[in-house]
């Protein structure tokens, strides 16, 4: 069976980025880079919502589901920087050669990957695949969009319509599992900038586990997993993530059991 492998990334601001395309002086603080780069993008487009090569990875979170184990968890150390971080994702994808799944990962995640590997020199092979060192990637690659080796729910289930577009959170809880912990996607620059960086992991983690649960009932919607099947992935799922002794892993059972 291929391994099924979720992600999630958390990204803030490059403010050296920042620094190097603008020329900012050195006088400035990383605060107020920040505040004159949000300044002028809202200008410039109304909102303050960086380009994507100008967002900074600080977590990845994996969900991955191969053989008879299942496992959560975020990728490297909090002190790792962003190259390193990148270069183990990538890698996972060269050793496992996975079932990729995301919630936006075609139009956030991904772009982000690899815009800031190649400002990195990161190498991501196996990834990059056309077919032309595995002839099944010409016809099933990770890039093409309506190809499954990675499946963007969000993107699946709009059907590709972007108007149709919903939200990680509405979706996991209208369907009886937790929804977004501790967070969201918001906070996660304020936070970083209060050394939270550890609880940006946790709640990166939440989000790929609200991610597997809709996985695996995107799997039943398609008549892939039988009724007994889904339940039974989906208990695996759970016990594992129980046995995790973290407040955010109790607190994300606790909202399913009060969402059920």
């Amino acid at each position: 069976m291929t391994p099924t492998l979720v992600f999630d990334i958390e990204t803030v601001p490059d403010v050296a980025g920042l620094r190097r395309l603008h020329r900012l002086p050195a006088s400035l603080s990383d605060d107020d880079v920040v505040t004159w780069a949000f300044q002028q993008r809202r200008a410039a487009t109304g909102s303050d919502f960086l380009p994507l090569y100008l967002q900074r990875v600080v977590a990845i979170a994996c969900a991955l589901r191969e053989g008879n184990a299942f496992r959560v968890w975020s990728l490297g150390e909090s002190a790792d920087p962003e190259p390193e971080l990148i270069r183990r994702f990538f890698d996972g994808i060269d050793r496992y050669t996975p079932q990729l799944v995301s919630w936006n990962g075609s139009g956030f995640d991904l772009p982000v990957l690899n815009q800031r590997a190649v400002i990195h020199g990161v190498v991501a092979a196996k990834f990059w695949d056309w077919g032309d060192d595995d002839r099944d990637f010409k016809f099933n690659n990770y890039l093409a969009r309506y190809h499954t080796r990675h499946l963007d729910l969000m993107d699946v289930l709009a059907l590709y319509q972007p108007r149709a577009n919903a939200g990680l959170d509405a979706m996991a809880r209208l369907s009886g599992f937790p929804g977004k912990i501790g967070m969201d996607g918001s906070e996660v620059s304020a936070a970083y900038r209060e050394g939270k960086l550890d609880q940006i992991r946790r709640y990166c983690e939440t989000d790929v586990m609200n991610t597997y649960l809709l996985y695996l009932r995107f799997q039943q919607l398609r008549g892939t997993l039988a009724a007994g099947e889904y339940a039974a992935e989906v208990s695996l799922a759970r016990e594992k993530i129980a046995s995790y002794q973290q407040p955010h892993w109790q607190e994300f059972i606790a909202a399913w059991d009060a969402n059920v």
